[in-house]
């Protein structure tokens, strides 16, 4: 996901500085600095005439921008284009100053000189904030869902219902149609993510489990990029220190890889812990995958009323996935539905095993074959849910090639 960032600063040599870093932070477009406050303004209402979606999300003034002070130009911005996060450069890091921007409107406070962490965490922070209040504006709001991009969960009523299976094909569906795509494996004990997709990292998301502030560049060091495109966050592969993944460690992370994919899909498995359940509390859906037997489904069961009794999700707001299907089963979706409570996806998956056996075993699971009617059911499931771009919209040659596009501020059309 792209993040559009409009500079305003006076003095040449800051500029070129301020330019020189924002090109380096990434998924970052930044456009030609604007020299002075009339021309910042002027700007913004020439984009904001055309639509909500020509405003950048981020503006960053500089401390000596003129000739209008740069608080009254925080202020007059941010009441002006509510939708655009407004971040101030300054060499004063005081408390008043802070307490004074903020009052101003402003979503963050950089200070000089410029360091490339600071400035990177400022503005991630400030372009979700700027995508959630456009998706309540309704500007945006078929491309995004939350403040950044779509989060969905993949937990199994019990062992062994396929859940993994399930969370990689929805993210390599996503991924095939275009959109950026993480998928992190929250199984924190067990997860196998790893061992079918034949990848081996040292890196996993318990490292980020005790940074207070995780920046782009410390989210990039700990995600593995697959062969298909995939980011991958791994689960440890000591299981002991899935223990150190806290409810506020997970919220981070989510809010991280939202900032920067279109998609975020995690792996949850079986076990809930705290971790998971906030995972499972932020998500735009929780999905939960069950077999049409009768101890899944009252694994099923239990697993809803667990979630409704910690307050993690109503049974209402959880879509369940029937995986294994077969038309002679006695338990058909009708009846999961009714028992669960919660509305089961229109998609089933067929109890064709020997589809999957040879990739699962060779631990290339994204080779699967495209007539598998796994393959097919699962990919079919992703639609369902709003994961795949939607045919003819332009971005999928772009994701293969990483082109961003024009560094200028004009919206592209399609994934962003």
């Amino acid at each position: 996901m792209t993040t559009r960032i409009l500079p305003a600063v006076g003095d040449p040599d800051a500029a070129r500085s301020v330019s020189t870093l924002l090109s380096q932070l990434p998924d970052a477009e930044p456009a030609q600095p604007v020299t002075d406050s009339t021309q910042l303004v002027d700007t913004l209402a020439r984009l904001a005439a055309a639509s909500l979606d020509e405003l950048p999300e981020v503006v960053l003034v500089h401390e000596r921008i003129g000739p209008v002070p740069a608080l009254e130009l925080v202020r007059e911005v941010a009441l002006r284009f509510p939708a655009v996060g407004v971040v101030l450069i300054t060499a004063d890091a005081s408390p008043v100053l802070f307490s004074a921007a903020m009052d101003s409107g402003a979503r963050g406070l950089v200070t000089l000189p410029l360091g490339y962490e600071e400035l990177a965490s400022r503005v991630q922070a400030a372009a979700q904030w700027s995508l959630g209040v456009r998706r309540h504006l309704g500007g945006g709001a078929e491309r995004i869902t939350g403040p950044g991009g779509t989060v969905v969960t993949v937990s199994g009523a019990k062992g062994g219902v396929g859940a993994t299976v399930t969370a990689v094909h929805l993210a390599l569906a996503a991924r095939a149609s275009g959109r950026s795509v993480a998928l992190v494996d929250m199984d924190l004990q067990s997860g196998d993510i790893a061992s079918y997709l034949d990848v081996q990292f040292r890196r996993s998301v318990a490292d980020l489990a005790t940074i207070a502030d995780i920046s782009p560049r410390v989210l990039q060091d700990a995600v593995y990029v697959h062969e298909t495109g995939l980011s991958l966050l791994l689960a440890p592969a000591e299981g002991e220190r899935g223990e150190e993944v806290t409810d506020r460690a997970a919220r981070q992370v989510v809010s991280a890889l939202r900032g920067r994919h279109e998609v975020v899909v995690l792996d949850c498995g079986s076990r809930l812990d705290s971790a998971n359940a906030a995972a499972i509390e932020m998500a735009d859906t929780a999905l939960l995958v069950t077999t049409p037997d009768v101890v899944a489904v009252r694994a099923a069961k239990r697993t809803v009323r667990m979630w409704e009794r910690l307050q993690v999700r109503k049974a209402e707001e959880t879509v369940t996935l029937v995986n294994r299907h077969h038309r002679s089963t006695e338990i058909q979706p009708p009846l999961v539905q009714k028992i669960t409570g919660t509305r089961v996806a229109g998609v089933a998956v067929p109890a064709h095993f020997k589809e999957l056996q040879a990739v699962v075993d060779a631990g290339r699971l994204h080779e699967l074959d495209a007539k598998s009617t796994v393959k097919q059911a699962l990919w079919s499931l992703a639609g369902e849910l709003g994961l795949v771009q939607a045919a003819g919209q332009p971005g999928k040659e772009l994701a293969r090639a990483g082109d961003r596009g024009s560094l200028g501020l004009r919206r592209r059309t399609g994934g962003r």
